[in-house]
């Protein structure tokens, strides 16, 4: 089975989902697209090689528009951007590192938020949330949000940039789009608020991807293609694993746990 991200949005409610599975022998996974986007396929290529050495730090942060935030949050109050948005890269993170894999997984959090127009739109939520993530075997993670940017923001989903620092070496991965320009007075859709077009956009920001010439094309085009593949022919996939998605889940409610409380968060989260 596979579901969207994130995989619940209480620990409680992934746990009844996890019980759920183990009861009926289903394997679940979760749709957490960024594994399939090919710029975070060909940097785990890299760690697996050993190119980077032993992983011992490294960065993200993401940039979106206060319309989608604010459309999100109309859906469902309790998806913040960090629980909703923010998710995509405590996994990647915890992907690149493989964390579950070598028993490294996030021991303590520490964030800091700040509130603005969000809460200008009646949502008592974070504009911009960072937080530094700790894990068992010292290696330490920065991870940033911002979904308040203005409505003219080129983006049209996930405008990033991710670090990954190793004893032999660093990845840097420019992930904006910021290199793909389009002005149009016509307008272009956009990919989460369709009746909403832009007339300047980074190509390529939407988070699922784009069609061309009757083909769609990005991580989610990828993520499907693999999963076919995966249920067809058993080709081995990378889509998260429930277990995966529920550490995911953890991290960052601690996050938002730490922010409010102005104090380091120390996992596992009581339930």
């Amino acid at each position: 089975m596979l579901v969207e991200k994130p995989i619940a949005l209480t620990l409680a409610d992934a746990d009844r989902v996890l019980r759920a599975a183990d009861q009926a022998g289903v394997a679940v996974h979760v749709g957490y697209s960024r594994r399939y986007k090919e710029r975070y396929l060909i940097a785990k290529e890299q760690i697996v090689q050993g190119r980077l050495g032993r992983i011992v730090g490294g960065a993200a942060r993401v940039f979106n528009l206060r319309s989608q935030a604010t459309a999100i949050l109309e859906r469902n109050p309790h998806a913040t951007p960090v629980v909703d948005a923010l998710t995509y890269y405590v996994d990647l993170m915890n992907w690149l590192m493989d964390s579950d894999q070598r028993g490294s997984r996030v021991k303590e959090v520490f964030a800091r938020g700040q509130k603005g127009v969000l809460k200008d739109s009646g949502f008592d939520t974070d504009d911009i949330s960072f937080a530094i993530l700790t894990y068992a075997d010292g290696a330490v993670v920065n991870l940033g949000i911002a979904y308040s940017l203005p409505d003219e923001y080129p983006a049209r989903g996930h405008a990033a940039r991710v670090e990954v620092l190793g004893t032999s070496g660093v990845m840097i991965l420019d992930d904006d789009h910021t290199d793909q320009i389009l002005c149009s007075e016509k307008g272009v859709p956009h990919v989460y608020l369709p009746d909403r077009p832009v007339n300047l956009v980074f190509l390529q920001s939407g988070t699922p991807g784009d069609w061309a010439l009757g083909d769609f094309w990005g991580p989610v085009a990828n993520e499907t293609r693999a999963w076919l593949d995966h249920l067809a022919v058993g080709k081995p996939c990378v889509l998260a694993t429930a277990r995966e998605a529920r550490a995911t889940l953890e991290v960052t409610l601690a996050i938002e746990h730490s922010a409010a409380s102005g104090r380091p968060v120390i996992l596992p989260l009581a339930e």
